[in-house]
Formats: C-alpha cells, structure tokens, sequence
C-alpha cells in the first residue's frame, strides 16, 4: 500500500489529509518510484492555498528522490533500481508514486537523494534567473530578495561563483550573518535598515543592474527604486501578493527600465532545457560552488506544519519531508 497527502478543497494547512492507496502498475511513458525524500517548495503552498487555482481534490507536492521500482512501456534509459529525482511534477506527497518518465533524471554518483530533493527545483530556479533571465556577469552588483531561503542561498553562492557582488536581503541579525556565509557580500537587513538606501551605498548611487524579487506586492516600489539605468526587474515570486500592474511611463522615467515575471515551468518545459539546467545544478554541487542547507527534516505526516513554518517565514535554507 502506498500513502499520499491530498486535499479535497483548496485552504489552510489542515486542507491536507493522509490517505493510503492501492498504487496501479506504472503505465506507458512512466516510471514507478519509491520514495524516499520530498523536497517543499513554496509554489506548493500557492496551489494548495488556492493562490493558484487547483481542481479538487487534488495530490500536492512537486518534487522528490527515491529508487526506480517498475518501469512501464516505452521507456528508454532508465532502469529498476536507479537513484532519480524529479520537479515539477504534481503528487509529490506520498510514499510511492508513478511519474512521467520525460520529467524524471538520474541522480549522479556523489549527489545523495535528500540533497537532490532539496536542490533541484531552487537550484534550478536559480540557475535559470542568474544564466538566462538576466545573465549575470562578474563585477555585477546583484540584489536577492528573501537571501535567507532556499532559493536565496543557492543564488548567492552561485552569484559568488560567477564573480557578481551579491547583496541580499533578509531578515534579523542572525539571518544577515547567514547570508554573508552564503555568498552575499552585503546583507540587508529588511526590519531595520532602508533597503533602497543601503543599495543606493553599495553601489556610489548608481543602482543595480537586476533585482530578483519573489516577495511580490510589498517590496515592488523597494525594488524600482533599487534599479540603475536600464535595469531588469525580475519578480519570480508573490509571497506578499502580486506586484501591481506595471505602467509604461514608469519604466520610462525609472530609467528605461526592464520588467519581467519569469517561471520555472517555462524555463524547464523541453526536455532538453531540463536536463541542462539540472546537470547546471548538479555540477556546482559536485564541484563545491554551491553546498546545499537542509536546515529542515519532517516526516510526511507532519506537512501541515512545515507548511505553516515555510509560509510564515521562519524557515531558513532547504525543507525536507520524508516518507
């Protein structure tokens, strides 16, 4: 028997039930999984929250690790027995579970499954806004939203690498401190310091090339105000509501300026941009750029309240649920 959570309506937390399943063989083009790590994303608390529409009732979680089971027909190189993970692919939660094979990679050898659980969808987030959204260059000076998070962390590390000056933004002393660990060579603090102000010092006034900002409503004219010069303004998350509608003078009298609400399904939607981007990941993993902070463990029984620990904010780095 196999056990998910799913949810019959769309809400709080307590939406979210644990029901056991006879789990059917896997079927053409899918692979049978047993799984043994689940990584939290926050776009799980969008579609269960009803933030994004869902159909109900409805599986939730998008991403997890285990070992290959079954395979179905029509499906070429994978195997019984081989370490994957996947993203992006509704149903997470739950023990055992079949899965599009299209959607699913190997593990590579040195990558343990609950650091590629945790890794994956934030680290290919990151990968495709500092790579391709906005290509990041050395010398650039870059503003993180949310640096704290697990997106945030792998972002400054990985900015770090590229040669940018990251500046990140957080909350708390403690948190600020982290940041600077992750990459980050400032840290600004959101509850206690002028976030357009200490931006406006780092760089001698000039402003910040981009901004990735996933708080969304409440730091959209924080962020405008970050900007130089034909500066990109990349909000890939809504934390806090939508950013409000965007008027063309605006971007005109900011200084010719540059919006965009990039997403992760677009980014990794042919197979062959998602293997680049997970073999991206990957390889900043296995080569030491980017260290990966589970600082998170429930079992799956407990989502509900990694759930509200996540949407609350008071989460740092990557959580895991497991089976």
């Amino acid at each position: 028997m196999a056990e998910r959570i799913v949810m019959q309506e769309t809400g709080a937390p307590e939406v979210m039930q644990l029901e056991t399943l006879d789990l059917p063989a896997p079927g053409a083009g899918e692979v049978q999984i047993r799984q043994t790590v689940i990584g939290l994303n926050y776009m799980d608390i969008y579609q269960r929250s009803g933030y994004y529409p869902m159909d109900t009732p409805s599986p939730l979680g998008l991403e997890a690790a285990g070992e290959i089971t079954a395979i179905g027909a029509d499906v070429d190189g994978l195997a019984v027995g081989d370490r994957v993970v996947y993203g992006g692919v509704l149903g997470a939660y739950a023990t055992h579970r079949n899965a599009p094979a299209a959607r699913v990679l190997k593990i590579p050898d040195g990558i343990a499954n609950d650091v590629a659980a945790a890794a994956l969808m934030k680290g290919m987030t990151a990968e495709y806004l500092l790579e391709r959204t906005y290509k990041v260059q050395p010398g650039d000076k870059v503003l993180f939203f949310a640096a704290s998070g697990g997106v945030g962390q792998i972002a400054g590390q990985w900015g770090k690498h590229i040669g940018a000056e990251m500046i990140g933004v957080t909350s708390g002393p403690d948190n600020c401190a982290a940041a600077l660990k992750q990459g980050y060579a400032h840290a600004i603090d959101r509850k206690s310091e002028d976030i357009a102000e200490r931006v406006k010092e780092v760089t001698g006034g000039a402003g910040v090339p981009v901004v990735y900002d996933s708080i969304g409503k409440a730091t959209f004219e924080t962020s405008m105000a970050c900007l130089g010069v034909y500066g990109m303004f990349v909000s890939f998350g809504a934390t806090t509501g939508e950013a409000p509608a965007v008027a063309p003078g605006q971007l005109q009298h900011g200084g010719s300026l540059y919006f965009t609400r990039p997403t992760l399904a677009n980014y990794v939607g042919p197979r062959a941009d998602l293997e680049h981007s997970a073999k991206r990941v990957f390889d900043m993993i296995l080569n030491g750029h980017v260290s990966i902070n589970i600082n998170q463990r429930r079992a799956l029984s407990e989502v509900a309240a990694a759930h509200i620990e996540l949407e609350a904010g008071t989460t740092t780095g990557s959580t895991i649920l497991l089976p």
